[in-house]
This record gives C-alpha cells, sequence and structure tokens, in this order.
C-alpha cells in the first residue's frame, strides 16, 4: 500500500498452504491528496486482522502498483473486506484515488520460496 524505501528488498515468506491471496492492481490519478494518510491506516489496520499474514507492494515506474495481501483463510479476507474503515477507503478510493483497478483473490495450494546463502568471506 505504501511506499518504503528504507525497507529491505524481500519477498514475503513462503506460507504453509493452503491460504488466501488478494492481489489488488492500481492505475492511481493526478489528485492523490490523502491517499498516503488513509494507506498508512489501513497497512496499520489490517495487521489486526485474525488470520493476516503479510502483506508486499509493487511500483512500476510507468505507474501501475501491486499490493498482495495473505491472509490464513477464506475468513480472515472476509474479515478485512467488510471492515467498515476499509470499505470507506475503498469508497474514496474509487472517487479519488484509482483511474482503474483490479482485484484477484485466489488460494494458494502450493508455496515455496529460496534464499541464496551468504558465503564466509575469507580475510
Amino acid at each position: 500500500m505504501s511506499d518504503h524505501p528504507e525497507a529491505p528488498v524481500t519477498p514475503v515468506e513462503a506460507f504453509e498452504p493452503p491460504y488466501y491471496m488478494a492481489v489488488f492492481t492500481t492505475v492511481r490519478t493526478q489528485e492523490q491528496s490523502g491517499y498516503a494518510e488513509t494507506n498508512a491506516r489501513m497497512e496499520d489496520l489490517v495487521k489486526d486482522v485474525p488470520g493476516f499474514l503479510a502483506m508486499e507492494h509493487a511500483q512500476t515506474p510507468g505507474g501501475l502498483g501491486i499490493t498482495v495481501g495473505y491472509f490464513r483463510d477464506a475468513d480472515a479476507l472476509e474479515k478485512w473486506r467488510s471492515n467498515a474503515e476499509h470499505r470507506a477507503a475503498q469508497q474514496r478510493g474509487r472517487a479519488e484515488w484509482y483511474e482503474s483497478y483490479t482485484l484477484h483473490v485466489a488460494k494458494v495450494e502450493r508455496s515455496h520460496g529460496f534464499t541464496r546463502a551468504t558465503a564466509p568471506r575469507n580475510p
């Protein structure tokens, strides 16, 4: 949701399936008044949803934004979807901040990851 240039560049961990993911892809309008504050609030708010696992973001130089939220189960995702403050932010987003968006929700049945091991340095 927000840009965190100081955050390390790493993908979220591979969670034990099954779990759910919501992929929110956006193109924003020129009018972004209040977006950063609302975005930060949504990032804080979603962390309080029981079953929320993680979130990651990407932004292309051309302006395409992608946010992926990971949830333990469909109930956790539904709690987030129906949160009153989140619903109000969605309405404001359609009215002011988004030129277009898509939302894809999927059940993840397979997940794995890789991290390159760092070799010990020779003195």
